[in-house]
């Protein structure tokens, strides 16, 4: 990770560093974003079998896909993977 990002995960809001890391839990609604001079980059990793980027619901996205702040969830538990 390199620079320093607001993370706001459920109702809590903190920030994470270099050499830091944070946990997202499933279904779990979030947004990251640069908090400081330093363009912000992570590495996001995806744990379990299902690993497709058509699972996340976009609730608020006021900077588009190249902004700075994203936020994201995902299906209910009942949506269907059949076709994926």
């Amino acid at each position: 990770m390199k620079g320093t990002a607001k993370v706001t995960r459920g109702y809590e809001t903190f920030l994470v560093s270099e050499n830091e890391s944070t946990f997202i839990p499933l279904c779990t609604q979030y947004r990251l974003e640069n908090h400081g001079k330093v363009t912000f980059e992570m590495i996001e990793v995806q744990p379990g079998s299902y690993l497709g980027e058509d699972d996340m619901v976009r609730f608020e996205d006021v900077y588009g896909p190249d902004g700075v702040s994203l936020g994201v969830g995902c299906r209910p538990a009942s949506a269907d993977f059949s076709d994926d």
